[in-house]
């Protein structure tokens, strides 16, 4: 299951195995763009370490999981007319 289902990504889902770090870091710079915009903020996410094939991220002691499964809401909570981020 993926976030694209509609139902949350979990820590151990073997998806996680294919996220590179940049991958990774590019997902949190879309998560902090897009979270601007709920008064969302998270100036210190970042990317870890790779432990297991899996990258860790600072985010407090979240998984990678997790910004997928915050990113996954927020596009889904996007107004139609916002279009894509302003990267």
């Amino acid at each position: 299951m993926t976030a694209a289902d509609g139902l949350p990504v979990e820590p151990d889902d073997p998806l996680m195995r294919t996220y590179t770090e940049p991958e990774v870091a590019y997902l949190i710079a879309e998560l902090q763009e897009r979270g601007r915009r709920f008064g969302l903020l998270w100036p210190s996410a970042t990317t870890d370490s790779v432990v297991d094939g899996r990258v860790l991220v600072r985010f407090g002691n979240a998984p990678a999981s997790t910004v997928l499964n915050l990113l996954a809401l927020l596009r889904e909570h996007a107004k139609p007319e916002d279009g894509p981020c302003d990267s």
